[in-house]
């Protein structure tokens, strides 16, 4: 359910920035989403489509870019990304480790569809 929040947020920052840019419309929206991260793509598309209508961003694409996991192991400093299931180091076996990435969630880029009418002249 905390889906319904994120996406509340960031359609938030898209009409935002839309406004700001004097957009006839928000058309495309590139989300960066960690492995790791509790945020399913279907979740946010399906509140997507329900929040954003009526709004600057109604119609825009959503775009997932999904980083995978990795870490580092504090004892070696060996660097590996997550496969199927946490498990130690692959090169000496520790279980002394960092996330390096994964945990990401960011709204990358906003594309819009510019105004044809041209600010007037002061």
């Amino acid at each position: 359910m905390h889906e319904l929040a994120i996406t509340e947020s960031v359609l938030d920052i898209a009409a935002r920035h839309g406004r700001q840019a004097n957009a006839q419309r928000v058309t495309d929206i590139h989300l960066v989403i960690g492995q790791l991260s509790s945020i399913v793509d279907d979740s946010v598309q399906f509140y997507w489509d329900i929040v954003s209508r009526d709004t600057i961003c109604e119609g825009a694409t959503l775009h997932f870019e999904r980083i995978p996991a990795q870490f580092l192991c504090l004892d070696c400093h060996h660097t590996y990304e997550f496969q199927q299931e946490l498990s130690a180091c692959p090169n000496c076996d520790s279980i002394r480790v960092k996330v390096t990435a994964g945990e990401e969630f960011q709204l990358q880029s906003i594309e819009i569809e510019e105004n044809d009418a041209a600010p007037a002249d002061p």
